[in-house]
């Protein structure tokens, strides 16, 4: 994670405006420290499991609590908490939560998004919630820890290809361009008008040059085919005139070339095997489970939250926690 940048106003002490009514607060008062997980719906969450595993692991008495509240009211009021050291963030709150943090790292601003609120403190010796999008390095790390090297290199100056257009979309855009070099991606996606605001704000933020609408079919049958692809997006079979239509561009620039790259599928719940997994392992890619992205976002969370190294966290130990709890949740 790069250097955290302060903000030329601080706005921590900005309220946010009233929203819905909040959940009770879990009693803390058997641990040390505890971390939250802040969004709406969050009730199937791994989070807490995940790094409960690894809190337990460096015999912590620490723990992170769900608190499914769409109130970001309730969310900041928890974060002032003495033993708070730390959240996850997940929608409705990844954007509007922005305006109330005193930090932004490079990832977070230039994302547009944060996914995890750590703790620094202000040279004035003020306590200063700083926000930062651990997304970003976990799908660079699912790419990373599952590719050949020379796999990997062979994907810079190539195409990507995102699918998709919500906040993971963004994160991952960052990713290819950004860690893995692509010089042009494609982005396939329903909405023309949210991929627009897509490339838009890339570009804003300095890497949006290369980013593609990829329209129609007849216009995927013209592009060279991507090496590397992030598909997000919900496991949901096409039902629009424009679902049906991205599916097909999925399906002809997956079918392109005759040295098949590497997807990375992030929609992992109910089950990984999606139909783009299945469309891609037909077509003879590697697919990479969302679950790794999962861990990897989730050990750099840790990494920040603890400072620790990762060398010092249990990570094949959190990784059969989530495949065994995963396996169950499949049966």
């Amino acid at each position: 994670m790069s250097h955290a940048q302060i903000k030329s106003q601080s706005t921590f002490t900005l309220s946010p405006p009233v929203s819905a009514a909040a959940p009770p607060i879990p009693s803390t008062d058997h641990l040390d420290r505890v971390s939250y997980l802040f969004g709406h719906p969050i009730a199937h969450s791994l989070s807490p499991l995940f790094h409960g595993t690894i809190y337990s692991a460096l015999g912590l008495n620490y723990a992170q609590h769900l608190y499914e509240t769409r109130s970001l009211t309730a969310c900041l009021a928890l974060a002032r908490s003495p033993k708070f050291f730390g959240a996850a963030v997940t929608m409705p709150h990844k954007v509007a939560i922005i305006p109330f943090l005193d930090m932004l790292t490079p990832e977070g601003e230039a994302i547009g998004a944060v996914n995890t609120i750590f703790l620094s403190n202000h040279p004035d010796g003020r306590r200063m919630l700083c926000g930062t999008n651990t997304d970003c390095i976990g799908i660079r790390e699912a790419i990373l820890q599952n590719v050949r090297k020379e796999t990997v290199s062979g994907m810079r100056g190539r195409k990507g290809m995102v699918i998709g257009g919500g906040g993971t979309c963004r994160a991952a855009v960052y990713t290819l361009k950004t860690y893995i070099g692509c010089d042009e991606v494609y982005l396939v996606n329903r909405d023309r008008i949210e991929v627009e605001e897509v490339i838009k704000e890339c570009k804003s933020k300095g890497f949006g040059d290369g980013l593609r609408f990829v329209k129609s079919v007849e216009e995927a049958e013209l592009l060279q085919g991507p090496k590397v692809v992030v598909s997000a997006i919900p496991d949901f079979p096409p039902q629009s005139e424009a679902e049906v239509r991205t599916r097909k561009i999925v399906q002809t620039l997956l079918g392109k070339e005759k040295e098949k790259g590497v997807i990375l599928e992030m929609c992992y719940h109910p089950s990984p095997d999606t139909a783009i997994a299945r469309i891609a392992r037909t077509n003879e890619w590697q697919v990479i489970e969302g679950t790794e992205a999962m861990i990897w976002q989730g050990l750099e969370q840790d990494k920040v939250w603890l400072n620790r190294k990762l060398s010092a966290l249990p990570v094949e130990k959190v990784k059969q926690v989530i495949a065994a709890k995963l396996a169950k949740s499949n049966l």
